[in-house]
């Protein structure tokens, strides 16, 4: 780094200033790095990543634009963060976010300050310096992104009121299909941080026991059942001590980004396992995300109401203002998307969630994973995941290849994407993706 002095002994004052279109992104922002209209990642987003370059060397922190990925590392080590909370402390060399998402809203905000003005087209420090430049944006197709946390808890929720409702109609045809409990509180269970994967890995399909409808007792075999659920997730910035809660009006400034999740889950073993203590095995053999973690801040022009909420909820859960996002959401089985749905069908919001986590004094942490739960709305096109699109299996889906999904098969490929649509630019999550391989025993 050393052809990088320069650049720190002229102290170049990009840091943050006061409240600028930059933060509020009334229109969209220019940058000299290409970015198409179409894009996910234009100068409003930013989303960050994890990256290990192809060539070579440790992994690092990077912020996507256009088709590049802005190596942080590098632009740390050449002073440019000097003016934010967090320059110069090799915070962005690391193979994780953990420590920038311990570090807090201020220190968020001041880098992403930072980062928007020297990517804008009228911006000379990056722009003009070949070999800054060189070094600092590499081509997106030139990296692997990895897991963009170390994911200490994962608590999956359960918050969407039509999922939860077509849920209930099937397996309990003849009672109400919420439970008493539903509408007062998010419910959640806890996951599995280690089988969190990133997008693009294998998903092997899982074995377990089940109870055919027509066998006297459970058997011993690989789900016949495989399906995914659409979902959103949230990382946790910097958390909370052991015993203090989190109140709702303080709950987004903990919530660092977003990802997209698929909780892929075994119908049949779920079926058999769930009671009375809800998923285990069914759940807990893999969740993909997405590897970009969009930032709230990117969200915010997209802040809209959710589901109306009654009951009211009780007091400490009851929301300060809008907590939901307008996030366009599709998932492609193979070469046909199957569902559409949008992130403001959720009935709980994220700070919602976060609230009642909290409440009873449960610690959250630095790069715990919260997820939505299977996002549905109330067409059957919006439904979330197979067991609501093909309704149990009684209805398969016809891809565009002619040949039917009850669920899901061997060698399939289920990739979701999420955007939300500004004006002439989208907040995009990129893709999470999984392809589904044979059952195997060592």
């Amino acid at each position: 780094m050393e052809r990088f002095r320069a650049q720190r002994e002229r102290k170049i004052d990009i840091g943050p200033r006061r409240l600028t279109r930059f933060d509020m992104n009334p229109m969209p922002l220019t940058s000299f790095v290409p970015v198409a209209p179409d894009s996910d990642f234009p100068l409003e987003n930013l989303p960050y990543g994890v990256f290990r370059p192809r060539a070579g060397g440790p992994a690092r922190i990077g912020v996507a634009i256009g088709e590049y990925v802005l190596d942080l590392a590098v632009i740390d080590e050449a002073g440019l963060l000097s003016a934010t909370p967090v320059g110069g402390r090799g915070m962005f060399a690391q193979d994780s976010l953990n420590a920038f998402m311990a570090a807090g809203p201020t220190a968020w905000q001041a880098v992403r300050s930072v980062l928007q003005r020297l990517l804008t087209a009228d911006e000379p420090t990056l722009r003009d310096n070949q070999v800054l430049r060189d070094a600092a944006l590499l081509p997106q197709h030139t990296i692997d992104l990895l897991l963009p946390a170390h994911i200490g808890d994962y608590t999956d929720f359960y918050s969407s009121l039509y999922h939860a409702s077509n849920v209930g109609k099937m397996l309990r045809p003849d009672n109400p299909p919420l439970f008493p409990n539903w509408r007062h509180l998010p419910v959640a269970y806890h996951g599995r941080a280690s089988t969190v994967v990133v997008s693009g890995t294998p998903i092997h399909r899982p074995y377990g026991q089940t109870k055919p409808a027509d066998s006297p007792a459970p058997v011993y075999g690989p789900t016949r059942a495989l399906d995914f659920e659409l979902e959103l997730g949230m990382f946790i910035g910097p958390g909370n001590d052991l015993g203090s809660p989190i109140p709702i009006d303080q709950a987004e400034d903990h919530i660092f980004g977003f990802v997209l999740v698929n909780d892929w889950s075994a119908r049949d073993i779920q079926g058999w396992e769930y009671q009375p203590l809800g998923p285990f095995l069914a759940k807990n053999f893999a969740t993909s995300i997405s590897p970009w973690v969009v930032p709230l801040a990117a969200l915010e022009p997209f802040r809209c109401q959710g589901e109306p909420q009654d009951p009211p909820p009780l007091p400490y859960l009851q929301p300060v203002r809008p907590g939901h996002f307008a996030i366009t959401l599709e998932v492609w089985l193979n070469d046909t998307r199957i569902c559409q749905s949008d992130s403001r069908y959720l009935y709980w919001s994220c700070a919602q969630q976060i609230a009642h986590h909290t409440v009873n004094g449960c610690r959250l942490r630095p790069g715990d994973l919260l997820a939505s739960g299977t996002i549905s709305g109330p067409d059957k096109h919006t439904r979330g995941c197979l067991l609501e699109l093909t309704w149990r299996g009684s209805e398969p889906l016809t891809l565009r290849d002619g040949s039917q999904r009850r669920w899901l098969e061997d060698g399939d490929t289920v990739t979701m994407r999420g955007w939300a649509q500004g004006d002439g630019y989208r907040i995009g999550f990129g893709a999470v993706s999984g392809t589904i391989r044979r059952a195997t025993l060592e």
